[in-house]
């Protein structure tokens, strides 16, 4: 499908409009419903708990975000609803929950966290969830095998309504992709997969514009282009230049 025009139409605030000075910790609804308030569009990622539900949070483990220790991919969902994010009252939110909340008055960009596996139980449970929701939303993903999932399953699915974006990036030679195994790597960086991943659109790291991917899509696919994190000026003017929207954190357009 064509990317609709709302997926561009307004900055994205990234995991919701969040400020822990203000007492708002990403993704969680604090922080979607601060979006909605200033007009933004969201994006937040999603993790797999370990009885199968989909969960709003960023990382594999919670020591970063609340003041428990472990995998979110150990604790059932029950066990991670008596959480507390760090110094606030949130706790870690069901994607459904999240959606309820959103109700459609802002476009919502749901990131799936994967693990290069395979593993399409997080993948099918977003899916079903999404398939259910009224109001304007995407999925994307780093993995482009979830993203050829869905569009392959479509139909099975629902998402053949829903536009499907990649994450990527000019190079995955460090941090934790270098556990990665060096095929996969290669592929991400050169964009094989798009013969199957076929992405609606493009979230691209704004450090790595100008490159010839997003500028290929965007000149001649017309996919559009959504760069993040932007964070200073000099990534707001490289996203101008070189991209159709911005995912932002930080500083408020």
């Amino acid at each position: 499908m064509s990317a609709p025009a709302w997926l561009i139409a307004r900055p994205i605030a990234h995991r919701g409009l969040h400020a822990r000075e203000s007492g708002i910790v990403e993704n969680t609804l604090s922080a979607a419903q601060a979006a909605i308030e200033r007009g933004f569009s969201i994006e937040c990622d999603v993790q797999l708990t370990g009885d199968g539900e989909a969960v709003v949070f960023h990382d594999f483990t919670l020591e970063r975000l609340t003041g428990s220790r472990g995998a979110v991919a150990k604790k059932n969902l029950t066990d991670l609803a008596q959480l507390a994010m760090k110094d606030t009252q949130d706790r870690i939110p069901t994607l459904s929950e999240f959606l309820d909340v959103i109700a459609g008055r802002a476009p919502l960009i749901v990131e799936i966290k994967s693990r290069y596996d395979d593993d399409w139980r997080l993948t099918e449970r977003v899916a079903e969830i999404v398939a259910g929701y009224e109001g304007p939303i995407a999925i994307k993903s780093f993995d482009p095998y979830v993203i050829a999932h869905l569009r392959e399953n479509a139909e099975r699915l629902g998402t053949d309504r829903r536009p499907l974006g990649i994450v990527a990036q000019a190079r995955y030679d460090d941090g934790e992709w270098q556990s990665r195994p060096q095929a996969l790597r290669e592929n991400l960086a050169a964009f094989l997969h798009y013969p199957q991943s076929r992405p609606d659109f493009l979230s691209w790291r704004v450090d790595d514009l100008p490159h010839a991917t997003p500028f290929l899509l965007r000149s001649q696919l017309d996919t559009p282009v959504i760069t993040w994190t932007v964070r200073r000026e000099e990534q707001r003017a490289l996203a101008a230049k070189w991209a159709d929207q911005i995912v932002f954190e930080g500083s408020v357009p």
